[in-house]
């Protein structure tokens, strides 16, 4: 059984590290481009980097998991994140720059969600859905915390020093982790009180159809979170709206984000994992439609914000708990972090991707591209569901394991 103090620990862990780490260059990176003279596509290639370090070292993160547990693991990455972010606070030129990148991406994928889900598996097994849809509540949060802080410190010390901030942010979520148990689901105190299900996708073939529709839609998801985080403000701002306003506007996707994950712990239970999987990536493409119209109406650009934000969130809940139910939860970490490699390297293209769509064709392209991305994980949402959601009431009922 997992605690209610280690899940409040990781989901404070979880808003300091989104918030310094995937969510810095979202509120620092104009201000960048503009102290050295550099374009967005060469700030923003930055983040992208993070992101490709991160995606080359997520089957290793996840083994490590798996083997030594979330509690040193993550600890670690809380103290590299630190490290990454006084690095970029002191950089001064593109190879330092990069290389702060590089640093935090290794460490974000050492202390974000995915690492936590699978810190949550192994103590906790098929039973760690309902802490991992909690954890995200307090993450969900991040951009909302975050950027206005950001924006705050920057404004007073520079952005030099708001990062610096950063790095000791960073480092008040090494107790957090700390506190993680080092035990494994089925071992003494952590020992099973009945038998686990068995997965959905028990036969190699059924592994490599729902693992890759698993991945399709978890690379879609991550490619257009890391664009959205990098350029969201961007993207109001281009469509017409006041820079400030833009700010304070995106902060509704943290708003719609912990919403819909505190509607998933609180009437989760009624719904399976691939059901609310697909429902979220309903929401998806109406949400870049609404955004269509920011410039001619603001319920419209809160709206945009506030349901991407919504589907976003659940997203990243069903991309811990579709595994628990589809694979087998003892080799989570490294069959998930196999899984998610694809996502973590083509995310990493969005945000020069985003920049150089919105600077050649507007930020209105940038949401037409996202409309056709999205309906493509509808598709393969809906995919699953017709393979594999059949077989959930006779396997595992509708609520949690």
């Amino acid at each position: 059984m997992i605690s209610r103090g280690i899940v409040l620990r990781l989901g404070l862990s979880q808003l300091v590290c989104w918030g310094v780490s995937y969510y810095l260059i979202g509120v620092f990176g104009d201000v960048i481009a503009d102290d050295f003279g550099w374009s967005r596509d060469l700030v923003f290639g930055g983040f992208s980097v993070a992101l490709l370090a991160g995606g080359l070292s997520s089957p290793l993160a996840g083994g490590l998991i798996d083997r030594h547990g979330g509690r040193s693991v993550m600890a670690a990455g809380s103290l590299i994140m630190a490290l990454g972010c006084l690095a970029l606070s002191l950089s001064r030129g593109i190879a330092s720059y990069y290389g702060a990148w590089i640093v935090i991406g290794l460490a974000m994928r050492l202390t974000l969600y995915d690492a936590a889900f699978a810190a949550l598996a192994r103590i906790g097994g098929p039973e760690a859905r309902r802490p991992i849809a909690q954890i995200t509540l307090l993450g969900g949060l991040a951009s909302t915390v975050l950027w206005p802080v950001g924006e705050t410190l920057a404004g007073v010390f520079g952005w030099r020093g708001a990062v610096l901030a950063y790095a000791g942010f960073a480092l008040l979520t090494i107790p957090l982790h700390l506190a993680i148990p080092a035990g494994r689901y089925g071992d003494g105190a952590l020992a099973a009180t009945r038998e686990p299900p068995p997965p959905l996708a028990a036969a190699p073939a059924e592994r490599v159809l729902g693992g890759a529709l698993y991945a399709l839609i978890a690379t879609v998801a991550n490619f257009l979170n890391s664009g959205m985080s990098a350029h969201m403000i961007g993207i109001l701002s281009g469509l017409g709206l006041a820079a400030s306003a833009s700010v304070w506007i995106a902060t509704m996707r943290g708003v719609g984000q912990s919403l819909s994950r505190g509607g998933e712990v609180l009437f989760g239970r009624r719904l399976n994992p691939l059901t609310l999987n697909l429902a979220a990536a309903l929401v998806l493409p109406f949400a870049f439609v609404a955004g269509l119209f920011s410039a001619s109406a603001g319920l419209a650009a809160m709206a945009f914000a506030f349901f991407y934000g919504a589907a976003n969130g659940v997203l990243t809940i069903t991309r811990g708990t579709l595994p628990l139910v589809l694979f087998d939860h003892r080799t989570y970490g490294a069959f998930v972090g196999r899984l998610l490699a694809p996502s973590f390297l083509l995310s990493a293209a969005a945000p020069v991707a985003y920049a150089f769509v919105i600077e050649h064709w507007g930020a209105a392209a940038a949401l037409h591209l996202s409309i056709a991305l999205s309906a493509l994980a509808l598709a393969a949402a809906a995919a699953l569901v017709l393979r594999f959601g059949w077989r959930r009431g006779s396997s595992r009922g509708g609520g949690r394991a």
